[in-house]
């Protein structure tokens, strides 16, 4: 078999944590390698979506920025470029912050991140096995256009989304059964909305839409109503959930509209100070389990129908979308839960009620437990459980490291956690990228496994600190 090359990093994976953890662990001085099975880098970004929703709870309730790094480097960059909104924090909705980018623009600016960092790239290659000695990973095996080739390095960093190399290598993990597991999506981006019209509905009908406020804030409905109807443009909103309700259930009576979506949307800037409405929500898929390749193609094929259905449904039959159309669908099916790789330490639902700070914090996340998309006609869970004060939650290093293996890191929604407080957002995503980047690059230079480096992390927390990762001074 071909040696493709050695590599002191390799990242399988170049979605939205591939991405972070090979910039950071090149910046770290290693040199990385990031393997991607398609042509594009982005993941959920700017593949399978959400579009332009990136970066959402980046602000605690309290307004403490607690998300920095590569996640703040990148929308920053764009919007000098004219290519994001700024920060968009409305005071109504506290944690629920939202700071959009135009997702084909970040796509372009991975690659100018990856030549600027000197990030070696191998792209349209799928990662189908791993090299092994005893119980330490060695490399993987892709195989693409030219055949099957070795890819070798001292750290491994499984950035898949599902796991899938933890799980060649024989990492235990957890997953739950495919009709309790969130239901995974088609995007589609529309253009041509009448915002006026839009915001002139929800303003008069408080009572057909599903937003919410942070319980830390104690906001009464009326008074969050009130600040709703001050709004002057759809963007200072943050985005449309679940709404529309009654249209929305006369459509789905009469067979306009199917019963597994709603017609909530998000925003997407574009070039020139466009906004186009992302719907994510329209188009979701029960009972699927995407580490069946079965389930994943029914559901590729499910989630079309549905989409074309909504789409015809929301041009019909919700006010302000009547010469509105299609820019974009995304072009694979957006998987939000499967696998949680078994690592050394496992974030619980105790730990985000606790608000609780750990010695090896690599990153922090503010968003609740509980689990979402997974009965659509209840969306959000009344369950859910929020950081103390207001607060966020950290992300141990030991949630990184996967049990009974050497040599190898995991990063993204798979990381270890149970089954309610699964890392699936952006953001989370490239905050435990970043951080398994950073260490993976320690581990090389050390010449010690990511195992042994749990010994003593403060190299990487300070190498974090420098790449402007945020680990302290907040709730």
């Amino acid at each position: 078999m071909e040696i493709f090359g050695s590599y002191d990093v390799v990242v399988v994976g170049g979605g939205t944590e591939g991405v972070s953890a090979a910039i950071a662990a090149a910046r770290a001085g290693a040199n990385t390698i990031l393997v991607e099975r398609l042509g594009a880098l982005g993941g959920q970004m700017n593949v399978q979506g959400p579009p332009g929703f990136a970066y959402a709870h980046m602000f605690n309730p309290r307004g403490e920025q607690v998300i920095g790094g590569i996640v703040e480097e990148t929308h920053n960059r764009l919007l000098k470029d004219g290519h994001a909104l700024p920060h968009l924090k409305p005071q109504w909705r506290a944690g629920y912050t939202f700071s959009y980018v135009d997702p084909d623009w970040w796509g372009l600016l991975m690659f100018e991140m990856m030549a600027e960092n000197g990030v070696n790239l191998l792209l349209h290659s799928l990662a189908v096995d791993v090299v092994k000695e005893g119980n330490t990973v060695r490399g993987i095996i892709v195989e693409n256009t030219s055949g099957r080739q070795a890819v070798l390095g001292k750290v491994i960093i499984d950035c898949t989304g599902e796991g899938d190399i933890c799980v060649r290598a024989g990492a235990p993990y957890e997953k739950r059964a495919r009709e309790h597991l969130m239901r995974p999506s088609i995007a589609f981006t529309v253009d041509g909305v009448n915002w006026e019209v839009i915001l002139k509905y929800i303003k008069e009908n408080p009572d057909e839409f599903q937003f919410r406020t942070h319980p830390y804030l104690q906001m009464s409905k009326d008074e969050m109503w009130k600040q709703i109807k001050a709004i002057k443009k759809i963007e200072e909103i943050g985005n449309v959930p679940d709404g529309w309700f009654s249209i929305v259930e006369k459509g789905v009576k009469n067979g306009e509209m199917h019963q597994f979506g709603t017609v909530g949307f998000f925003l997407t800037p574009r070039e020139g100070g466009v906004i186009q409405a992302h719907f994510q929500h329209s188009a979701h898929v029960p009972d699927c389990d995407a580490t069946d390749v079965r389930d994943l193609t029914n559901a590729e094929v499910e989630a079309r129908r549905q989409a074309v259905m909504a789409w015809k449904f929301i041009k019909k039959r919700i006010p302000g979308f009547e010469k509105a159309y299609i820019t974009r669908v995304t072009p694979e099916i957006r998987v939000r839960e499967t696998r949680r790789i078994l690592c050394d330490y496992k974030i619980t639902e105790k730990d985000i009620a606790a608000g609780k700070k750990f010695k090896d914090v690599i990153g922090k996340d503010q968003y609740q437990a509980g689990g979402q998309h997974m009965k659509m006609s209840t969306m959000l869970d009344p369950n859910a459980i929020y950081a103390k004060d207001g607060g966020s939650t950290d992300i141990p290093y030991r949630s990184l490291v996967p049990k009974d293996l050497e040599g190898l890191l995991v990063a993204g929604k798979p990381i270890c956690t149970d089954e309610t407080t699964y890392k699936r957002f952006i953001v989370s995503t490239m905050v435990t990228g970043q951080a398994a980047g950073v260490a993976a690059a320690v581990c090389a230079k050390k010449g010690i496994t990511p195992r042994e480096l749990e010994k003593d992390v403060k190299e990487v927390q300070d190498i974090l600190v420098k790449q402007g990762a945020i680990l302290y001074g907040t709730h």
